[in-house]
């Protein structure tokens, strides 16, 4: 029998006739022989409203707490999903992730998923029930619980479909797959029927909203078949044309186009922030001194470059999250700036990064030159370049970003 992850996210639960709709299209499955597992986000909104709730209290809370509370969104969602389920006549059981359990490590907030207990929802599955299990949360070896960061429903669900091996994950979402940019700054913005992997894992990382990148990494390192479509389709679809809707996230063996695709997404992101520490020796050890104190504050650095030694000084550029901006700011200048000799730290909180994908960089040339000849024909001035294989990221003032994003778009003739 065929096993199946659903996962729907805060949109999909965000009311209650949303929710039937959610249990109509989970038993239409479990209707057509199919074994069903369920991830639920908590319902849209709910989870700012408790973080709001926290902060009305203290404005920096204690993170422990803060998992405590917001990890109430999800429980609310899978007990009103399994009793939706049973009006409809169906075996349904919702576990927490302390009770399936999910094991995670001490981070809270950002806890990573060290091992997945599956004993439980075999069990059940093999009963005939469908298995309910809230994303988000897990609980850690102290016995406390903790959550996965924002995004991290999408995680819970591709982590238990590698645990069961499932032969489908299906992350349903408010859109109808993966596009090649966002339709709501690019109106001809295209839906792809596939995108690779490793596509996929820059498009998130670089600032595309559909799925977190943590998911689509634990996708492709276990191979697990993850399809983006969406739920506010008719829940009654035939199930045949359902599950070949949306966009499939495949492996790069398996993505015939590539040799005639060069780039398949612009990606952006708006929540950036440049730091450049100034006038720094140029020596050994002065780099993991500035990137450990920031690692240390649990803060991602991004974009990192370092600038040509004058006089045996330099100057280090990188970016970070715009919410961390002011702690990283701090860090450096009370913690950094003083031991490594620095002769100030300056920064910029409104830049944004843009981002052209493709795994057809590989056997194409002329990419960068494009991409930057189509940005300077707009008047628009890079700040930061960063490459790989397969991307090409800049990042410019906030205010350009629409603009590029737009331009590049025709430029590599994505609406086509």
């Amino acid at each position: 029998m065929a096993l199946v992850v659903h996962k729907y996210g805060g949109t999909s639960m965000g009311s209650i006739d949303r929710i039937k709709n959610v249990a109509r299209r989970v038993a239409k499955w479990h209707d057509a022989g199919y074994q069903v597992v369920v991830v639920p986000s908590a319902m849209a909104g709910e989870t700012n409203r408790l973080i709001g709730l926290a902060q009305e209290i203290m404005p920096e809370p204690n993170q422990r707490e803060l998992d405590m509370i917001s990890s109430t969104g999800e429980q609310v969602s899978i007990g009103l999903l399994s009793l939706a389920l049973q009006q409809l006549g169906k075996q349904a059981v919702s576990f927490t992730g302390w009770q399936v359990p999910v094991v995670t490590d001490t981070a809270h907030t950002k806890a990573r998923i060290h091992s997945i207990d599956d004993r439980k929802i075999r069990e059940n599955l093999d009963q005939g029930r469908i298995v309910i299990v809230a994303g988000f949360q897990g609980v850690n070896e102290l016995n406390e619980i903790t959550t996965l960061g924002r995004g991290g429903s999408d995680t819970s669900a591709v982590a238990i479909a590698a645990s069961l091996k499932a032969d489908e994950c299906l992350i349903y979402t408010d859109v109808d797959g993966v596009y090649t940019t966002d339709p709501r700054v690019v109106s001809e913005a295209r839906r792809l029927q596939k995108i690779t992997f490793e596509e996929m894992l820059e498009m998130a990382s670089l600032g595309s909203k559909v799925l977190q990148t943590r998911s689509v990494e634990l996708a492709g390192s276990y191979h697990v078949p993850t399809r983006v479509l969406s739920s506010l389709t008719d829940p009654e679809m035939p199930l045949e044309e359902e599950a070949k809707s949306g966009t499939l996230i495949t492996f790069e063996e398996e993505h015939t186009d590539m040799e005639s695709t060069v780039i398949s997404g612009i990606a952006f992101s708006r929540d950036e922030a440049k730091i450049t520490v100034l006038g720094v020796p140029d020596r050994p050890g002065i780099a993991s001194k500035i990137l450990g104190a920031i690692a240390n504050a649990n803060i991602e650095v991004d974009m990192i470059i370092q600038n040509q030694s004058v006089g045996g000084k330099t100057d280090f550029t990188f970016t970070v999250p715009r919410p961390d901006y002011n702690r990283a700011m701090d860090i450096l200048n009370n913690q950094v700036k003083a031991d490594i000799g620095a002769s100030d730290i300056i920064g910029d909180a409104k830049v944004s990064k843009v981002s052209a994908i493709g795994i057809g960089m590989r056997s194409h040339v002329g990419v960068a030159s494009k991409m930057f000849s189509t940005l300077f024909s707009e008047g628009i001035n890079i700040l930061m370049i960063s490459t790989s294989e397969i991307k090409i990221s800049v990042i410019i003032d906030e205010k350009y970003m629409e603009l590029a994003v737009r331009a590049l778009h025709k430029a590599f003739g994505l609406e086509k």
